[in-house]
């Protein structure tokens, strides 16, 4: 397996052999690795499966309190989520996305589309096919991944110091063995549990309600002294009343 920094070489190497052989049209569409490639540049109004792709990225970066729509459409919420991104990581912040905003996305992930800190593994050490759960494995997974772009952003904003992720998904079995609760939405593959490490369980919960994350809990909750936890639940839900939520 190619090292990220030889792949993201070769792939600009290759990018550039196309330019000067004019069959590259359109700035970005450089494939950067294994995972996706935009082929345009999005702003309001667009819609389609790559506004989708994006949405999932830049989740983490919704406003306080607030959740963005996965919905690929590229309306407001995406274009302020964008701008957000884009600050975050010193880019011109214009809400517009293009080739600098999909170079820092490229360099955010993984070939498996999962963001570069965390992985697949560390969201389910429950079993290998996310089935057994309160959806489809499909499902579970997909929902993984957009927990993880979240973390990503709060990993971020925390100062990209590390996060352990102590508990994902789990199945029927693997929930009703650690005691969780019958509707908990470790089922659905949406939530984790965060141990403290480089930031406090507090710092934890309290940055989480700055990024995408409907269900917050921690300190102060029942049975969550010693973790934070943060799901996307339908609706609004923190409860850490030791960190003042």
């Amino acid at each position: 397996m190619l090292r990220r920094p030889l792949r993201l070489l070769l792939s600009f190497v290759m990018a550039m052999s196309f330019a000067w052989a004019g069959t590259l049209a359109t700035a970005g569409t450089a494939h950067a690795d294994g995972c996706y490639t935009w082929s345009r540049t999005l702003s309001q109004g667009a819609s389609g499966a790559d506004v989708t792709q994006l949405q999932i990225r830049v989740a983490g970066y919704p406003g306080s309190g607030a959740v963005l729509a996965i919905d690929g459409a590229y309306g407001p919420g995406t274009a302020a989520a964008v701008k957000r991104f884009q600050s975050a990581y010193g880019l011109a912040a214009d809400g517009v996305a293009g080739p600098g905003t999909f170079s820092k996305l490229y360099a955010l992930q993984d070939d498996d589309c999962t963001p570069v800190h965390f992985s697949y593994a560390e969201l389910n050490d429950c079993n290998t096919t996310w089935a057994g759960g309160a959806v489809d494995a499909t499902t579970a997974k997909s929902n993984a991944l957009r927990t993880m772009w979240k973390l990503e952003a709060l990993r971020h904003a925390l100062g990209d110091k590390p996060i352990t992720v102590t508990s994902g998904f789990r199945s029927q079995a693997c929930n009703s063995s650690v005691g969780g609760a019958a509707s908990s939405r470790h089922l659905y593959g949406d939530a984790a549990d965060l141990a403290a490490g480089a930031n406090s369980l507090c710092a934890l919960d309290l940055e989480a309600r700055n990024h995408g994350f409907n269900g917050i809990l921690g300190p102060g909750y029942p049975d969550h002294g010693d973790h934070a936890h943060v799901d996307h639940r339908p609706s609004r839900f923190w409860s850490a009343p030791n960190c003042g939520i």
